[in-house]
């Protein structure tokens, strides 16, 4: 991940490290098709503007993100606490990012049948690209079935870029 493309970064990392954050749960798989997220950043000095994406998913694609997430997040966390609280998903993680470590606390609200919410605050020591913590809201829809021409892990970024989560996995595990 590129630090002079955070936004970019944010919504990849976020898709991964939410798929890995919550397959240790067992929760039940997001409904396939169309899923479109948006990502709100605050790094405690500035706000970035909402960040939108779309993607295409199918069963297959939910379970290779939740997989891909889950062995990167063990490999660079010192701990991974899991839990169901009140019919909320709660997280907290301690990880590794470079040399920095990430302490975060997650909350997630919602189904993953129609539409959830993660609200997580991070702080960063020593603090990563100059930031010594941030908050990160992605509320995430099912907006139906994927659009003609999209496979599963197809994602649109909100300035229309486009990439496939699969492929870039596969380029990962080529390396």
């Amino acid at each position: 991940m590129r630090i002079h493309t955070p936004r970019l970064g944010i919504a990849a990392m976020a898709c991964l490290l939410f798929a890995g954050t919550a397959s240790a749960l067992d929760y039940p798989p997001r409904k396939p098709g169309l899923w479109e997220m948006t990502i709100q950043a605050d790094d405690g000095a500035s706000k970035a503007p909402p960040m939108q994406t779309q993607q295409c998913i199918d069963a297959a694609t939910d379970k290779a993100m939740r997989e891909m997430g889950s062995s990167t997040g063990q490999q660079g966390c010192s701990k991974q606490d899991m839990r169901t609280e009140g019919g909320k998903m709660v997280v907290d993680s301690v990880c590794k990012i470079g040399t920095t470590t990430a302490t975060t606390h997650a909350v997630v609200s919602g189904d993953f049948g129609t539409g959830y919410r993660m609200e997580s605050r991070s702080s960063y020591n020593p603090p990563l690209a100059g930031r010594k913590e941030g908050t990160a809201i992605i509320e995430a829809k099912w907006v139906g079935p994927c659009k003609a021409g999209q496979k599963p892990g197809d994602m649109v970024m909100s300035n229309g870029m486009k990439m496939n989560v699969l492929d870039m996995m596969g380029a990962q595990k080529k390396k």
